[in-house]
């Protein structure tokens, strides 16, 4: 079974996902991995990922943007939202880091109790805490490896906490957002390799968003305007064909882009920060007790009419929840004790 479904969260319907190069990656991730060990880690190492991108957005993929509109809406991109005209989006490069007029198309929940999505993306959640066959966080991702073994301030503060784990398709919107609203308390980033986050990839290969090159950005929002729902991690992680993170916080709009650093206060919604082309994934980390996941989001997760890559390999129902960036994904637990 080579189908990978997940739940659309506005209609609830069940989709199946069209994978880009998914004949290409199943095979790296199979064949040339077993067989070529050197191969594989070359062809997932930074010169090879850049290459990869040019070939797949710059030449393919921009050849076939000359074809025009009908192509951009196979691909589920919405010219309406963008900001720039649609006739200056001539460049894949340019479509896959559009900008959007977010504060329009994707309304910010009025309720500041209300934890966000970074990103438009395909989203499981779940706890450092779960056991037996939802123990699922030791297959994406390694708790310690994925914030640094050295980090212990932040393997102390996260542990038994929760996780979402947001999945960026290649037609996505690339910027991510910030989920809450608080204080930098740390900003750093670990080197790693350039896995692809193709559902095929995450099954063959073990915990790879610790493996991979990643961006730590922590979060304390138990300060004045901040979102109180304890420290919140966002770790920004690279794929295959991404060459970049670029951090570009904006307060309003896209306004005065400027990086993010410790000390700086993010407002809860705004725009931190853009993928290059390609495939990429957030994990957003919370401290155990402060937030409870939206509802349809737990529910969805454990629906064994879906036809999931990941319970195939998982072994248990494991199903995903398309969400847009700025949208609900989890409510602060009131009367939570405020963890050090």
């Amino acid at each position: 079974m080579y189908r990978h479904q997940y739940v659309e969260r506005e209609t609830g319907s069940i989709r199946t996902e069209a994978i880009f190069a998914d004949r290409i990656v199943r095979t790296l991730y199979s064949a040339a991995r077993e067989n070529a060990p050197v191969l594989f880690r070359a062809l997932t190492g930074r010169h090879a990922s850049a290459l990869l991108g040019y070939l797949n957005y710059d030449v393919a993929l921009g050849a076939r943007l000359s074809g025009g509109r009908a192509f951009l809406r196979r691909l589920g991109v919405d010219l309406r939202e963008c900001l720039d005209p649609p006739e200056s989006l001539d460049t894949a490069r340019k479509v896959f880091e559009r900008r959007i007029r977010y504060w329009e198309c994707r309304p910010l929940p009025a309720d500041p109790r209300i934890v966000v999505s970074p990103a438009d993306a395909r989203v499981l959640v779940g706890s450092l805490r779960e056991a037996s066959a939802l123990f699922l966080k030791d297959k994406f991702f390694d708790f310690e490896e994925l914030l640094g073994r050295d980090r212990r301030r932040w393997l102390a503060a996260f542990a038994g906490g929760d996780w979402a784990v947001f999945r960026l398709t290649p037609e996505k919107y690339h910027y991510n957002h910030t989920p809450v609203a608080g204080r930098v308390v740390d900003h750093y980033e670990l080197p790693g390799r350039y896995h692809s986050c193709n559902p095929a990839a995450v099954i063959a290969l073990a915990t790879p968003y610790s493996k991979n090159r990643r961006v730590v950005t922590v979060i304390d929002t138990d300060v004045p305007g901040g979102s109180g729902v304890g420290r919140v991690a966002l770790i920004e992680v690279v794929a295959l064909m991404i060459g970049d993170i670029v951090q570009c916080y904006s307060e309003v709009g896209y306004e005065r882009p400027r990086p993010v650093e410790p000390g700086m206060f993010v407002v809860r919604g705004a725009p931190k920060s853009l993928y290059r082309p390609g495939s990429s994934t957030d994990v957003l980390l919370f401290q155990r007790g402060r937030v409870r996941f939206d509802e349809d989001l737990l529910r969805n997760r454990a629906d064994g009419r879906v036809a999931s890559r990941f319970s195939l390999g998982f072994r248990t129902p494991l199903v995903e929840t398309e969400v847009r960036v700025r949208a609900s994904v989890a409510r602060r637990i009131d009367g939570a004790p405020i963890a050090g």
